[in-house]
């Protein structure tokens, strides 16, 4: 590296040495060469035409014959000569000038592409001292791999939850069947028992029968699930009554898990909304709620208007919360309550087993309306905020502001 060094800084110097004689040296053998194809008529040409002779007397009196350039005539055919020759030189010049920027990229762009081709395929980092335009494309190309590299793996989590939980819930049916089909077995092959048992019986495989239904809609929400493409139909809603009517059809829910409602609901909240998605949102939250919820507390229901500033322009919002009793979310799992399949308990029961989708439907619908949800734990508290425009929103504005952990 140091003699490579030493070298250029040499030829620093010696250019301007070196390039002009090399010159020199090119127009001797080109007049040579000419001349000679000539026959020597190049030389005569200009003995002729560029040379002239006179007698003089010396300061001796004695006389003296006398050649020399006749200037005035070098004059005049060394600028027709140059008005021909600079022209064809700076055509040259420029061929050959484009004839190395071609070669020069051609090699940064082969040296380039094997950057990439090892940065893509290898998986081998950009070397430190890559070319600076260069610079710029190279951080891009890292950043968008990152994003691919991460996209890959939350599809892979993804893929890998749910793969999971569909053989969790493969599982989770033998149990209910099987007692279904052995309590009906019981009473089909004993025509002779009590009452009493025969409604005990009945009652067990009814509730297994139930959860039958749980697990295979469960089932079935996560085959033809697709986040992505929800379709919105707006109405005016009075969002009051309809949270009201939500609550009460929980009540056997409640009564069943010895949990009571507090709500705290303001009158005649209209939103436009589509009414049956906005349902599904309530719904999912609540039961969540339910799921997770300690025996004997409360579930708390907020639902209110509320105007929030946003760079100097107002905004009417609706927000509605619900808060629960429950164990504390710790901040790691928190920040991914959101994410499709995800379980905060990972093992699943009876009484709790859920596909993990009812809290990303919830964000996907909310976020559709132009609004936003976000989850809060502490102290054995868990809340969900949502708030949603309360007038018409064509997706054009800001949507509302939500901190989502």
């Amino acid at each position: 590296m140091e003699k490579n060094s030493v070298w250029k800084r040499i030829w620093k110097v010696a250019k301007y040495i070196v390039i002009p004689a090399v010159l020199m040296i090119l127009l001797s053998a080109l007049y040579k060469w000419a001349d000679d194809v000539a026959m020597g008529g190049v030389a005569d040409w200009i003995d002729k035409n560029m040379m002239i002779e006179y007698n003089t007397t010396t300061p001796d009196g004695q006389e003296m014959f006398v050649r020399m350039i006749d200037w005035p005539e070098f004059k005049y055919y060394f600028m027709e000569i140059m008005m021909i020759a600079v022209p064809i030189i700076c055509i040259i010049f420029l061929i050959i000038i484009d004839w190395k920027i071609r070669k020069t990229r051609r090699q940064d762009n082969a040296k380039i592409s094997g950057y990439i081709d090892r940065f893509i395929i290898d998986d081998e980092p950009f070397p430190a001292d890559i070319p600076s335009e260069y610079a710029e494309v190279f951080a891009k190309f890292s950043e968008v791999k990152y994003e691919e590299q991460k996209k890959e793996q939350e599809i892979l989590a993804e893929t890998t939850r749910k793969d999971d939980l569909v053989t969790y819930l493969a599982h989770d049916l033998k149990t209910p069947l099987t007692s279904v089909i052995g309590y009906l077995t019981l009473l089909k092959d004993e025509p002779e028992i009590s009452d009493e048992m025969r409604s005990r019986y009945t009652e067990i495989a009814v509730n297994k029968s139930e959860r039958l239904e749980e697990l295979i809609n469960e089932l079935f929400e996560i085959t033809r699930y697709n986040i992505h493409h929800f379709e919105l139909e707006k109405g005016k809603v009075n969002l009051s009554i309809m949270l009201e009517q939500i609550l009460f059809e929980f009540g056997p829910m409640l009564s069943e898990k010895h949990l009571l409602f507090e709500s705290d609901i303001e009158p005649d909240i209209e939103a436009y909304i589509d009414s049956d998605k906005m349902e599904r949102v309530i719904d999912n939250l609540i039961r969540n709620a339910v799921h997770y919820s300690y025996p004997d507390t409360e579930i708390k229901v907020r639902l209110s208007r509320n105007i929030e500033t946003q760079q100097d322009e107002s905004k009417d919002n609706i927000m509605l919360q619900v808060i629960n009793k429950g164990k504390t979310i710790p901040g790691e799992k928190l920040d991914r309550i959101f994410e499709q399949f995800y379980r905060v308990d990972s093992s699943r029961s009876s009484a709790t087993g859920g596909s993990g989708l009812g809290l990303a439907i919830a964000r996907q619908l909310v976020e559709a309306h132009g609004g936003c949800i976000s989850a809060e734990s502490e102290n054995e508290k868990i809340r969900f905020t949502v708030k949603i425009p309360a007038g018409i929103n064509d997706g054009s504005d800001r949507g509302v502001r939500c901190i989502i952990r």
